[in-house]
């Protein structure tokens, strides 16, 4: 059965289509334009009532938010394709953990970065100046963080790719591209070599023409 995912454009979306990909799991997409606000059309509501994406649809299954979709489908189709949740409950706890410090420490910085970078005027508001420099250098210091883990294993969890590396693919690509920060990642040795690794995968190369 093929699974509906809504929003594709979006760095969101696109950590849920780089799980599909690697999992060899068949999808089609559905545009939802955020910026004319279509999440907010009730028809979507009915689907997502805090109106934001994704959102998947499986046969009669919906489901929404991106890191527990991306641990669906790990879990569900677990022997099919790249397994990215480890071999052993140890190493499913580290990919846990990291996935946990991608949404709790990384993630928050680099949104305030994208938001206020990218999308502020086409929503409407000045950027923060302020809160820019600060996500920046709070940012910075999680990427340190990142350096020394990285330094003893390839990826986060291990030697082993997995959910944990693979939810830092769609917002670290705006960060190294249309934000023209990639220096942060590039003054970090091992950083560096992580992401030419992970942005490198075949299905990230086709979820990010999407």
């Amino acid at each position: 059965m093929v699974v509906k995912v809504y929003g594709p454009h979006y760095a969101s979306t696109k950590r849920v289509l780089v799980c599909l990909a690697e999992k060899g799991i068949e999808f089609e997409t559905l545009p939802v334009d955020l910026i004319k606000g279509e999440n907010r059309n009730p028809e979507f509501l009915e689907l997502q009532p805090f109106g934001s994406v994704p959102v998947i649809q499986d046969g009669d299954y919906t489901l929404y938010e991106s890191r527990a979709i991306i641990r669906y489908y790990a879990e569900k189709h677990k022997s099919q394709g790249t397994d990215l949740l480890g071999e052993s409950i140890e190493e499913r706890g580290r990919v846990e953990q990291w996935l946990e410090v991608e949404a709790q420490n990384y993630h928050p910085q680099i949104y305030n970065l994208t938001l206020h970078i990218l999308f502020a005027t086409a929503l409407g508001f000045a950027p923060d100046e302020k809160l820019i420099k600060e996500s920046e250098e709070k940012l910075a210091k999680v990427l340190d963080i990142y350096e020394e883990r990285l330094s003893r294993s390839k990826y986060l969890a291990g030697d082993f790719f997995s959910l944990a590396d693979l939810s830092h693919l769609p917002f670290t690509q705006y960060l190294v591209g249309p934000m023209k920060k990639e220096f942060m990642i590039r003054s970090r040795k091992h950083v560096s070599a992580w992401w030419d690794d992970i942005s490198s995968r075949p299905s990230w190369k086709k979820v990010s023409l999407l």
